[in-house]
């Protein structure tokens, strides 16, 4: 059998070196479906979906109806449960929106001058600024002068009201959360201006609800003490 010439083993053994090479490197290589580092990027109109079985679409996220990037992500049932896109034509920043399973839109914010768009929250109307029609009390002993009820969906709450009393007459005005002094009371002029914790744990607590009172009392002269409340409101942490 003839000798092959060294320069083509040379070359059968470099070749056989590196397919060995590139099958070690096909059979190490992360699988198709995990990205272990870096980022993966879509460009140039393209976009992302996921799809169950079938047919509707979950996820969306990348080049929205030929006009614009979004995302849009469904209920398994396909009714559209978030979306960050414009649904009318304008050079509006796009709104973060939130629909329930009903495409009510429950919360979105104002892209034209910031804040919240929806929804609309109350809000107090004026107050009547005549002391003698402001709810109180002649009472030398703690009295409930107004009650309100309220479900509980933040930590904090702030609340305000006026205090004022008849010629002669010094009382003081407190408040009660579910029957327990929040706060210390105030001695009539003063108002009362306060923002703490409504109740020590709101995960057991969360949605039910909330009775807050103000009470008032006579503690020199004889006549009525008063109370307004002027503002109310939850707040974070």
């Amino acid at each position: 059998m003839p000798q092959l010439p060294e320069d083509i083993i040379d070359r059968l053994t470099a070749m056989e070196r590196r397919i060995q090479q590139l099958s070690t490197a096909v059979n190490t290589r992360p699988a198709l479906n995990n990205v272990s580092g870096g980022e993966v990027r879509i460009t140039d109109g393209g976009s992302l979906s996921v799809v169950e079985p079938g047919g509707t679409k979950i996820l969306g996220v990348g080049f929205w109806s030929t006009t614009e990037y979004g995302m849009e992500i469904k209920r398994q049932s396909g009714k559209t449960a978030l979306t960050v896109r414009n649904v009318t034509a304008g050079d509006y920043d796009q709104a973060v929106r939130v629909f329930d399973a009903y495409a009510h839109e429950l919360f979105s914010d104002d892209v034209v001058r910031g804040g919240l768009a929806r929804p609309w929250l109350a809000m107090l109307p004026p107050q009547d600024t005549a002391t003698t029609r402001w709810p109180q009390t002649t009472s030398t002993a703690w009295t409930t002068v107004a009650r309100s009820f309220n479900p509980l969906w933040q930590p904090r709450m702030r609340l305000n009201f006026l205090t004022a009393a008849a010629a002669g007459v010094t009382g003081q005005v407190r408040v009660l959360v579910d029957g327990v002094q929040w706060g210390d009371p105030v001695t009539t002029p003063a108002a009362f201006d306060r923002t703490a914790l409504v109740v020590e744990d709101l995960t057991t607590r969360f949605g039910s609800l909330v009775k807050v009172e103000i009470q008032a009392m006579v503690t020199a002269g004889t006549g009525a003490v008063f109370a307004q409340p002027l503002m109310m409101y939850g707040t974070q942490s």
